[in-house]
């Protein structure tokens, strides 16, 4: 393993708890909005669909999540463990956004995970859709970067 593909724990097998951590771990990277940091638990291989757009390598996902976040302005999100087997974890999820216009947005949708022996993500398989909310329907106002611990996660939320 070179130094570019550190383990990131927890690793399979998983178990409740662990799929739980790791799909928080996820989330935690994913809101600091730094698509190097990000692309590190991805190996070089990892092989994305989000949307329309397909990833075919750790370069190319940096890539997506540079272009993703220069458009998804305020970017939080929330995932929640919807299912998991011995290396691979499913989330639902929702984040909240605007556009450069000022437009707000919840988008909701669902991944599937599978992970090599080393925590890192194979492949990553996203379905999402984008509803236009008004600013006063937004229910995500923590500041940038971690959503709190003690924030209301999705069930909790009503989402």
């Amino acid at each position: 393993m070179s130094s570019i593909e550190q383990p990131r724990p927890p690793l399979p097998p998983f178990t409740r708890e662990s799929a739980i951590e790791k799909v928080r771990l996820a989330e935690d990277g994913w809101n600091s909005r730094d698509p190097q940091r990000v692309s590190l638990a991805y190996t070089l291989d990892t092989q994305w669909r989000n949307r329309a757009e397909f990833a075919h390598n750790r370069e190319e996902a940096k890539g997506f999540l540079t272009r993703k976040w220069a458009k998804e302005l305020e970017y939080r999100l929330i995932k929640e463990l919807w299912a998991f087997t011995d290396n691979r974890i499913a989330v639902r999820y929702a984040y909240e956004w605007h556009d450069d216009s000022g437009n707000w947005f919840r988008s909701y949708g669902n991944e599937n995970w599978e992970f090599d022996e080393h925590g890192l993500m194979a492949n990553r398989f996203a379905c999402i859709n984008d509803m236009p909310i008004k600013e006063s329907d937004r229910k995500f106002h923590w500041p940038l970067g971690r959503r709190p611990d003690d924030h209301p996660g999705l069930s909790a939320l009503g989402l």
